[in-house]
């Protein structure tokens, strides 16, 4: 996992200051997977230790959710050899759109660039489930869920990263009066 870390570190990929996250909370750490995924040849040696992960589940389909999972979903799906598709939100509510469609055969894996709250993988495992297809796991390349994100899946990642989260009332960067940055690209926080 070494490795992953210093390919995220190369393509600036992961940052370190005061970061306002899209639970409305903060942090000290940020991974801006969207720097490491401008690199083909650096996405695909990070989700290698993932797509080896998942290869034997007998998935038919991978789908990240808009915007964080679009390429890696393609990109795992195009290691292990199946479909890729994507959730996106409208009118506030994530939806399978483009002519994208699941059913009852699909065994689907979720693709995430960063796993933190889980809210963007539940949503997605809803409107797929409403499909009838069966979601069996999430792949990510970071994981860095909270202590109370509990997901009904197993998670694969490249990185698993403990990087403190801090309510704004709690925060000793605000407390330091450092400079909040919101990298992110959801406008709505959710508690």
């Amino acid at each position: 996992m070494d490795k992953n870390l210093d390919l995220m570190k190369q393509s600036e990929a992961f940052l370190e200051g005061h970061f306002l996250l899209s639970s409305g909370n903060h942090s000290s750490g940020y991974c801006q997977c969207a720097k490491l995924l401008r690199f083909p040849d650096k996405a695909e040696a990070v989700l290698s230790s993932v797509a080896k992960q998942i290869k034997n589940l007998g998935i038919t389909k991978v789908c990240g959710p808009a915007m964080g999972g679009i390429i890696v979903a393609y990109e795992l799906a195009r290691q292990i050899g199946v479909e890729a598709i994507f959730t996106e939100r409208k009118d506030d509510e994530m939806q399978l759109r483009r002519g994208f469609s699941v059913g009852s055969g699909d065994v689907i894996i979720i693709a995430e660039d960063v796993v933190t709250t889980g809210k963007s993988t539940m949503e997605t495992v809803k409107v797929l489930h409403n499909m009838g297809a069966k979601v069996i796991g999430v792949a990510c390349i970071v994981d860095r869920r909270e202590a109370d994100c509990i997901l009904d899946f197993p998670v694969y990642s490249a990185l698993k990263l403990e990087i403190p989260i801090y309510s704004p009332e709690n925060c000793p960067l605000c407390a330091k009066a450092l400079p909040i940055e919101k990298p992110g690209s959801r406008k709505k926080f959710s508690k």
